[in-house]
């Protein structure tokens, strides 16, 4: 039973290679259709705190309840006797559950096609970049484009690879499940304009959820000094997702930042060409590294008497 987990993170991340799920069957689509349904804008701040946080709370309990029914029918499948046959398929099923809770193949593919559009033109890279960010990019020069892409790629690692796998390596396939609930609800809702009260829940749990993930996620980009990324993340408003940027922009020696909000390591060269190829190989150094961390944590917690 020890190996379940580690050997379903491995099948999760073999079948991310393969690309995502039809939309029609992915959870996070249907997360995000949850989050749709409610529209809380008009609401007075105390009313509007009080219904975003009953809505996300339904919606939490429900996804976790699925996730864990599912994940019962997976640990059934072990019984009567734990064979290395049934404890394979056990972990191909629960691995298959895992996959959509994470995107590394779709993240590394969309930082890249940034590239691709810059290599067109700049307002190519704009409108490619325009998918990926909130922010108007209308205005970015080339330099800025990139910037934005790495610093997209850096903060997603987390919210779409670490942190899940984080949540499932501590409380199996529920913890990754409200995880990513949580996450696209802030992504939905966590917004500081009339949505600020009834996001300010939501904005709030993802900030405690990806607390510790974010800082495993930048100790896994293996930045040259984890003070300085401590001193660089400070600088944005953001608890944790200054955390991974600054570690990647020390990593590459690059500077990253945000117009007129922050700038991380400043004194880092111009994010050129070949920037983001190498922002998503140390990426993907990230992963192997953050994969094995993590497999043996969710190994460790099941020896444990």
């Amino acid at each position: 039973m020890s190996l379940l987990l580690p050997l379903s993170i491995l099948v999760a991340l073999l079948v991310d290679r393969l690309g995502e799920p039809p939309t029609w069957m992915h959870p996070v689509v249907g997360m995000g259709r949850y989050l749709g349904w409610f529209k809380l804008t008009k609401l007075p701040p105390a009313l509007g705190f009080i219904a975003g946080a009953l809505a996300w709370l339904v919606g939490a309990a429900v996804v976790g309840f699925i996730a864990l029914w599912l994940a019962g029918w997976v640990l059934i499948a072990l019984q009567p006797s734990v064979s290395p046959v049934r404890l394979l398929g056990a972990a191909l099923l629960l691995g298959l559950l895992l996959k959509p809770l994470l995107a590394w193949r779709m993240l590394a593919d969309e930082a890249m096609a940034v590239e691709m559009a810059l290599a067109e033109s700049l307002d190519v890279g704009r409108a490619r970049l325009s998918r990926l960010v909130s922010r108007d990019t209308s205005m970015l020069s080339e330099t800025e484009v990139r910037e934005a892409a790495i610093e997209t790629l850096a903060e997603n690692l987390n919210d779409s690879v670490i942190a899940p796998l984080f949540w499932f390596a501590l409380l199996g396939l529920p913890g990754a499940a409200i995880y990513r609930f949580a996450n696209t609800a802030d992504a939905m809702w966590g917004y500081r304009d009339e949505r600020e009260w009834s996001g300010k829940w939501a904005a709030r749990a993802d900030d405690a959820l990806s607390w510790l993930p974010a800082r495993l996620t930048a100790l896994v980009l293996l930045p040259p000094s984890l003070l300085a990324v401590a001193r660089e993340a400070r600088r944005t408003p953001s608890p944790n997702s200054g955390w991974p940027m600054a570690a990647m922009a020390l990593r590459l020696g690059v500077r990253l930042s945000k117009p007129g909000v922050y700038s991380l390591h400043a004194g880092g060269q111009a994010a050129a060409a070949g920037a983001l190829q190498a922002a998503c190989t140390v990426a993907r150094q990230g992963v192997i590294v953050g994969t094995v961390l993590i497999a043996a944590l969710a190994w460790a917690l099941r020896m444990a008497p």
